[in-house]
């Protein structure tokens, strides 16, 4: 492991278009924007940040896979695959550090069919509905279970 203990961040499909699409949902926000504050937070907090983004559920998968050993944390924004992917679920109970699934906006007040995660069922801690603001709570989430 790097000097800094390393957290991955990875986002799913859709997110790379965050500041375009539908931001009275998403906010103005870019996924760069969202990037750079957590590297910043994560540097605070003695922390290095792994951040990626893919729209390819298998590619995720295989981060999760190729990191359980590497990273002292992960904390997922796995869009829309959260209501669809029993194989990123799958990954994540075989991912040993401990995980925070985040959200930016609230899914239990959106469509019934976001109102299922499967990703939750692996995750030690959810947030959602915060905005960007989620992922910087998620850092500091798992700088407390990691210390």
């Amino acid at each position: 492991m790097a000097e800094n203990p390393v957290i991955l961040i990875l986002n799913g499909p859709n997110l790379n278009m965050l500041g375009q699409r539908e931001p009275e949902i998403y906010g103005s926000q870019t996924l760069a924007d969202i990037e750079a504050a957590c590297i910043d937070q994560g540097k605070k907090l003695g922390l290095a940040v792994d951040f990626r983004q893919s729209n390819l559920e298998g590619e995720l998968v295989t981060w999760v896979q190729e990191n359980s050993n590497q990273v002292a944390g992960l904390i997922i924004n796995s869009a829309a695959y959260t209501h669809t992917s029993v194989a990123i679920l799958d990954s994540l109970l075989n991912f040993s550090p401990p995980v925070i699934e985040v959200h930016l906006s609230n899914i239990f007040k959106r469509e019934t069919f976001r109102h299922h995660s499967y990703i939750s069922g692996a995750a030690d801690g959810v947030i959602c509905g915060l905005g960007a603001k989620g992922y910087l709570l998620a850092l500091d989430a798992l700088a407390d279970m990691i210390d």
